[in-house]
């Protein structure tokens, strides 16, 4: 097993900002907690946090997220954009971008995303993004990027087996972590400056984005305010979800909450 700690993973980064002010943690209990904690004591955006195990992961609705030894990347990034809060969801779908694109060129496994932060290798999830911000009404103060990535994981608990998978479990081969993390960042360095740059705006990523949507097309259940059925039809230039809905035929906009796609019976 190759190596899998804070100097292989510098070696392996291929960045100017991003992960070159790097934590590495034996054993954390969340990332995303670590990152927090330094950007209130002023780390500077790029600042990366990797754990080798997290003993209380989590994901989006207050899910736990297995994260043993020896199996995955769990890592977490510290961002500072110099944008308007409402605009700061987009940078979990830019990570999605960033994440299927690295995989795809390390382990030539083809991926999609599951909007709005998922991604999954033959209908189980690979992958998990959490995304927390430090903000108030005008001003974010950071953004806290959480990324789970099942790499080696060789088994899971029975009630994940029908959801979950591992680049391990579906090619029967491991790959260097180390290596992966690299390539994520160097993948989002990239995108996240032509974000800022296109004035923190999705617009010039939804193609990018579209491609690799799993849900358009596909009849989805929707769970917000309210549960439905409805059509996946495309993603508006905001990264938003335009859906059409079963029950009245109507034609919205799915800007937060859980989607998930249906399989016909």
């Amino acid at each position: 097993m190759n190596e899998y700690n804070k100097a292989a993973i510098e070696v392996a980064l291929q960045t100017e900002k991003m992960g070159q002010s790097l934590y590495f943690y034996p054993e954390t209990d969340t990332t995303n907690d670590r990152i927090r904690e330094l950007a209130l004591e002023g780390s500077s955006e790029g600042t990366l946090a990797v754990a080798e195990m997290q003993t209380a992961g989590r994901g989006r609705m207050g899910r736990a997220w297995q994260a043993p030894k020896d199996s995955g990347i769990w890592m977490s990034l510290l961002l500072r954009p110099d944008i308007p809060p409402m605009q700061a969801s987009v940078l979990t779908l830019l990570t999605g971008i960033a994440i299927a694109e690295a995989v795809e060129e390390v382990t030539d496994v083809e991926v999609g995303i599951k909007w709005p932060n998922d991604i999954l290798l033959n209908g189980k999830k690979l992958v998990g993004i959490l995304t927390e911000m430090d903000c108030d009404m005008e001003k974010i103060y950071s953004v806290t990027v959480g990324m789970g990535i099942n790499v080696n994981t060789k088994a899971f608990p029975e009630d994940l087996q029908d959801i979950a998978t591992s680049l391990y479990l579906e090619t029967g081969r491991e790959f260097d972590r180390a290596v992966i993390v690299g390539c994520v960042m160097k993948r989002f360095e990239a995108l996240y400056a032509e974000f800022l740059a296109a004035g923190g705006v999705f617009a010039p990523f939804k193609e990018r984005y579209r491609r690799k949507c799993l849900n358009i097309g596909k009849e989805v259940r929707v769970i917000g305010r309210e549960t439905y059925l409805a059509m996946a039809l495309d993603i508006t230039p905001e990264g938003e979800l335009i859906v059409r809905r079963k029950d009245n035929g109507a034609e919205e906009v799915v800007f937060s909450g859980e989607v998930s796609i249906r399989e016909k019976e």
